[in-house]
């Protein structure tokens, strides 16, 4: 009990500091920087050497603080950097902050959640490290699903840290070099190339939704003759 208290006074205490974090960039204008992204930019450059870590310390915030909007930051990364560096600096800034998350989540959590439920919390694919993994993965292409909710909910299953560093990685690097790219194509007025970059974009993150409908459309299937046949001889 008094460890389950200990966590839950940490949890608070998290909750609150992100909050007051989220006050702060919102009382010094930071904030207001951070949705525009022309003053982002110009912002991340005046800092020369120090921007790029800038751009990565932003994305963790990002990440852990969830009404702060990483697209911006992205955007002004590949505006600032181009689209290779600046998806470099995106894709480490959004895998730390989602660690962070998830580490946050699996310390102050994972266990509390355990000793409630027992054996019971990790039944069926909760408990499938395979299928954490892919429904991570799936959930970092798919841009209405929120990132920092993922991070933190994926914390608090039975999902190891490599697995979900793994899924991560490779699931947010295609949005991040297109944003970064967009950026890049802002940066230089290149609209017609920005807008193909979008599209692709688009075209990425309905793999998963095709995927799934697929599956389902193959589930339903109806048996073929042959099975039919055997059904009606074993009858």
């Amino acid at each position: 009990m008094k460890t389950s208290a200990i966590r839950i006074a940490g949890v608070i205490a998290v909750v609150v500091a992100l909050a007051a974090v989220y006050w702060l960039l919102q009382e010094t204008g930071v904030l207001a920087t951070i949705l525009d992204g022309a003053a982002l930019r110009q912002r991340v450059v005046a800092l020369g050497a120090a921007g790029p870590l800038a751009v990565i310390a932003l994305m963790v915030l990002a990440i852990m603080v969830s009404p702060i909007p990483s697209a911006p930051i992205a955007v002004a990364a590949g505006a600032a950097y181009g689209h290779g560096w600046g998806m470099l600096y995106v894709l480490l800034g959004a895998e730390l902050g989602a660690l962070a998350a998830f580490g946050l989540a699996r310390l102050l959590g994972r266990d509390t959640l355990q000793r409630w439920f027992g054996d019971r919390l990790p039944v069926g694919w909760l408990g499938s490290q395979n299928v954490l993994m892919a429904v991570v993965f799936a959930s970092r292409l798919v841009p209405f699903i929120s990132f920092d909710v993922v991070s933190y909910a994926a914390g608090l299953t039975a999902l190891s840290y490599w697995r979900f560093a793994i899924a991560t990685l490779a699931g947010i690097t295609p949005a991040s070099f297109l944003l970064a790219h967009v950026g890049s194509e802002m940066a230089t007025g290149e609209f017609d190339r920005m807008m193909y970059s979008v599209l692709a974009l688009g075209l990425i993150t309905l793999v998963p939704v095709a995927w799934h409908v697929l599956r389902q459309r193959l589930g339903k299937r109806p048996d073929s003759p042959r099975g039919s046949a055997t059904e009606r001889l074993v009858k």
